[in-house]
Order: C-alpha cells, then structure tokens, then sequence
C-alpha cells in the first residue's frame, strides 16, 4: 500500500544511509595516503611498488563493479552487502600482521576490494537511482558527500596511528565499520522502494496502466540491457571519462598528496590536515551536485575539470613551506572539482541508461575507474621513483582531466531522451531539464 503526498520520503532515509556508508567503507582506502608513510618508514619499499597497494584495489574492485551491480539487478542485495562488509572488515584487519608486501598485496589490493564492490557505491549507486527519479542530481550529490567524509576520515586513522600505532589502527577501522553499518543494512536499507511497499521519490500516487504485450512494456518501462547499453559509444565514452578522471587524475595524486607534503617540508599532523580539507571540500561539491539539474551535466563536468587543474597549477607551485595558502588551494579547488563530477557522471548515465538494469550498467563505468586507477597511483610512484619529483606526474593528470571532459561532452546526456528514443523506440521528451 502507497501513502501518497506524505511530507517526507523514506528515500531521503536511504541517501542517509547511504552517506554513512561511503564514509566508512571508502574511509578505509582514501585512509591509505595516511598509513603510507609508516608503512613506507617500516619496511623501506620503493614509494611505485607501495603505492601499487592501492591501484590493484581499484583495479579489481573496478572489475568486480559490474558483477556486483548484477547481482543487484538479479538477486537480493541484502543479502549481498552485509557479506561485502564482513569479508572488508576481514581484510583490514588482516594489514595489521601483514609482514611482505605480496600480503598488503592480498589483503588491501584483493580482498578489500572485494567487499568493497559488494557492499558499496555499485550497489548504493543504483539503489539512489531506483528510488529517485526526480532530483536524482541532487541525491546524487548528497549521497556523495560520504566519499568526501571517507577522506577526512583520514584524521581518524591519524588519530588511531599516533594512539596505538599504524597496525592497530587497522583494527579500529575494522571495528568501526562493522558496529555501525551491519545493522544499518540489516534493519534499514532496502535497495528498491517497493521493498517497503512504496513509490520512486517523484512519481505519481497512481502508476500507469500496463500494456499487455511485452514490447509495449518495454516502449513504456524504457529499459536498458547491459547488452544493449554496451553496444553503445555513449556507455565506452562514460566508461572512459571515468578511466581518465578518477583512474589517473585523481587517485594519482590523492595516493600521495599528504607524502608530498611531508617532502616539502611539512608535518604528519599538517600534511593529514591537507588531506581532510580536501574530504570537506568535496563534500562541498557533493551537496552541489544539484547544480547539474539546473546547468546541465556536461557544463558542470566542464566547471569540475576547471577546479581541478587550477588545483593541480596551486599544487606544483609549492616549493617550500613558506607559503601554505596554496596548499589550501589546490585542498579546496581539488576537493570541489572531485565532488561535483561523482554525483553528475552517476546522474547522467541513469538519465541514459535508466531502467531495472542500471546496476550492471554502472557498475561498468566503475570498470573504468578500475583500469585507471591501476595506472595512476603506481605510475605517480614510478615518476617520482625515476625524476626525484612529482610535477611531470601532475602535468599528467591536468591532461587526463582536459580529455576525460571531452569524452564526456561527446557521450552528451543532454540528448539521452534522443538516444531513447532511437534505441528503445519511446517517445523522446523535450527540454529534459
């Protein structure tokens, strides 16, 4: 049974959740520039083969993405994400005796990975697009403003290091994420409304009548396949925003942003610092992930590249530690630019590829991040390892931040109902936004 115009929406309870849960289950890989230097002091591995940690946990969690997006078409996710958080927890508690890098390897880069997928954004991601089909932007965004407390959330692992040192800390985390989320996704989440008997935030009190025939239930219901959605340039094009943006631009320098610091001259506690002003930054530009409901999608993908370069432009202009208002640049414009692209990527791949199988679909664009943050922070190592410095590698990644919103701009989410219209034979509906 529907309740209809009730003054509040249970889906403003799932972009909660889903809130927390970015916070703790991504607080345990954005904590990782954290915990790289003392494991770097420890054991004195060259910073590229250390730092390769985290890009094989992008890598496989990003390959695992569209499984786990299937999964939550296909099966129940409820069963599905406590596990992904069990098997996380699991894993980081495991780096607490992790004595040869082929373990940190496993625990951080493999398994991690894995109960990250399965209980995180390729599950919540699509669960915000089922229960949203107006202001998806700005639930999008809000929901996103967990990915920008997982990194402030470096201050915590900060914290716990300097208290009990870096391999109990990892305990903490693992504790923390257990007590808080089992049983928010074992009593509260639902991964679709009619999970408890309700509607999509932003449909009607009365559905529409059905058609008989499965082809006009499809003309009506606008479906996606994963096999058709592939078959398109505008899904490799996302894919490959992505690569480019998060893979190599942002998890290069994100991996060893607070080690940069400390080279310059700066503090642990000073360096961390950075590191959180930048998660508050990005939860900034989370909460203003609504702007691309009103400027368009490609617009503020073009104004989230912008911030980013003009971040990175701060950030190589650091030389010393005389004049520390540029790291707080480059912490804030970095931030933004980061918090405004999330939540509009998601956004305009579900304006395209809506539909029961959107979990599948996006979990592919995840793929995307995978491959490049294979790339990014390891080569970011490898730079500094072989030149002494990171600027080359940030000149890189204003590149990669330049073509991601080209690519973006061709794969155009403005002319989804077009789109539509030609691939699944629905009426296109003009001036979307």
């Amino acid at each position: 049974m529907v309740v209809k115009d009730s003054r509040f929406s249970y889906a403003w309870v799932i972009v909660g959740i889903v809130v927390i849960s970015m916070t703790l289950i991504y607080g345990i890989r954005h904590s990782f520039s954290v915990f790289f230097p003392s494991i770097l002091e420890e054991f004195g591995w060259s910073r590229g083969s250390t730092a390769f940690m985290l890009s094989l946990n992008l890598l496989v969690y990003g390959f695992l993405a569209p499984l786990a997006g299937s999964l939550g078409d296909r099966w129940k996710p409820h069963r599905v994400m406590p596990i992904g958080l069990i098997v996380l927890g699991l894993a980081t508690m495991g780096c607490a005796f992790a004595r040869e890098l082929w373990h940190f390897y496993l625990l951080l880069g493999v398994v991690a990975a894995i109960g990250m997928a399965f209980a995180g954004w390729p599950l919540l991601g699509p669960a915000l697009a089922n229960w949203f089909s107006q202001k998806r932007g700005l639930a999008m965004g809000l929901a996103q403003t967990g990915a920008g407390f997982s990194f402030t959330y470096g201050l915590y692992a900060e914290f716990a290091i300097s208290q009990l040192g870096w391999r109990h800390a990892y305990f903490v985390l693992a504790g923390t994420l257990w007590v808080i989320l089992l049983p928010l996704y074992f009593l509260f989440f639902r991964f679709r409304p009619e999970g408890k008997g309700l509607k999509t935030y932003g449909t009607d009190g009365i559905a529409p009548a059905k058609e008989k025939t499965p082809e006009s239930k499809q003309a009506l219901s606008g479906d996606w396949t994963l096999k058709q959605a592939i078959g398109t340039y505008q899904l490799r094009l996302l894919m490959l925003t992505y690569f480019l943006f998060w893979g190599i631009g942002t998890y290069m320098v994100i991996a060893h942003q607070v080690k940069f610091a400390e080279d310059v001259g700066y503090s642990s506690t000073f360096a961390a610092s950075i590191f959180a002003l930048y998660g508050f930054s990005l939860m900034g530009g989370n909460l203003s992930g609504g702007i691309s409901d009103r400027i368009g999608r490609e617009m503020t993908i073009t104004l989230s590249s912008s911030l980013m370069i003009i971040a990175l432009i701060a950030l190589i202009s650091v030389q010393d530690t005389s004049q520390p208002w540029l790291l707080y640049i480059y912490a804030i414009c970095f931030g933004y630019g980061g918090g405004f692209f999330t939540p509009t990527m998601t956004a305009g791949a579900a304006d395209i590829f809506h539909g029961k199988h959107f979990g599948a679909i996006a979990g592919i664009l995840l793929t995307g991040m995978g491959i490049g943050g294979v790339i990014g922070p390891w080569l970011g190592g490898f730079i500094y390892d072989i030149t002494g410095g990171y600027t080359f590698a940030f000149f890189l990644c204003m590149a990669a931040f330049v073509l991601a919103c080209t690519t973006f701009w061709i794969a155009a989410p403005r002319n989804a109902d077009r789109l539509n219209a030609k691939m699944m034979k629905i009426p296109a509906t003009p001036d979307r936004r």
